[in-house]
């Protein structure tokens, strides 16, 4: 098991990787968690399912405590990323950010109570949070998610993707960043191709990400890209045939 990995730091802002959760019955997929701290506040994005919870929690609290928490994000509504949202409530005392399409959704995890929930805008939009921390919400709908969201960081230049980007790499494979991405393609050529939606949303998504000045793409499951293989990553995406373009309609 990998210790937190901080991807970014300055005076005050700090971008971490926390310590990778155990996959537990998610068919050994493991999955990661990010935590912004900025001026002291902290930002959880797609904090996990409920098995997680309690080590996500202990990662955590070697930065900031609960009371700290002013946002979490989500990335979309699986319960690997929803499924220990009502245990954060009770802990901390954060606005919970997630595809306006999704705030009807997810009641049925448990959670009593809506008014901390901002529903993010189809076209995506950018929120300033008490800390001061400017966050930038990317649509990325059909990637898996009919209503998936991405968060950008401007500070540290880092892209949450979410799904986008996933990959299922050995369980003995602990590497942080992917490097070379034809090495890596294997891992993650299947996952896209049968969990996103079409090429067309893909492109879009590509056409979006390429606007911003991104250092890392970080997704929710397996390795970062960055350097020559988050352009060559791009690049792949953009030509992939994935999803209802692989239907045999005869």
């Amino acid at each position: 098991m990998r210790n937190n990995v901080t991807l970014f730091n300055s005076s005050n802002h700090r971008y971490v990787l926390l310590n990778e959760s155990e996959p537990g019955e998610e068919d050994g997929i493991p999955s990661n968690q990010y935590l912004i701290v900025h001026n002291g506040k902290g930002t959880l994005m797609d904090p996990g399912g409920f098995g997680v919870m309690p080590q996500v929690l202990n990662e955590m609290l070697q930065y900031l405590n609960p009371d700290d928490i002013e946002a979490i994000a989500l990335s979309h509504q699986d319960p690997d990323i929803v499924g220990g949202l009502s245990s954060w409530m009770k802990l901390t005392p954060a606005r919970i950010y997630a595809s306006r399409i999704w705030l009807r959704f997810l009641p049925h995890y448990g959670i009593s109570g809506m008014r901390r929930f901002v529903g993010v805008a189809d076209q995506g939009e950018t929120v300033s949070l008490h800390s001061g921390l400017q966050l930038q919400f990317v649509p990325a709908h059909f990637l898996h998610s009919p209503g998936q969201i991405n968060v950008y960081d401007p500070i540290s230049k880092i892209l949450f993707s979410g799904d986008v980007g996933a990959s299922m790499v050995p369980n003995n494979n602990c590497d942080i960043f992917v490097d070379d991405f034809q090495k890596h393609l294997p891992f993650a050529e299947g996952f896209h191709k049968r969990y996103m939606a079409s090429n067309r949303a893909l492109r879009y998504w590509v056409q979006q990400v390429r606007k911003l000045d991104v250092e890392l793409i970080a997704p929710q499951h397996g390795p970062i890209y960055r350097g020559q293989a988050k352009t060559d990553f791009l690049n792949w995406l953009y030509d992939l045939q994935c999803g209802s373009d692989l239907l045999d309609l005869e």
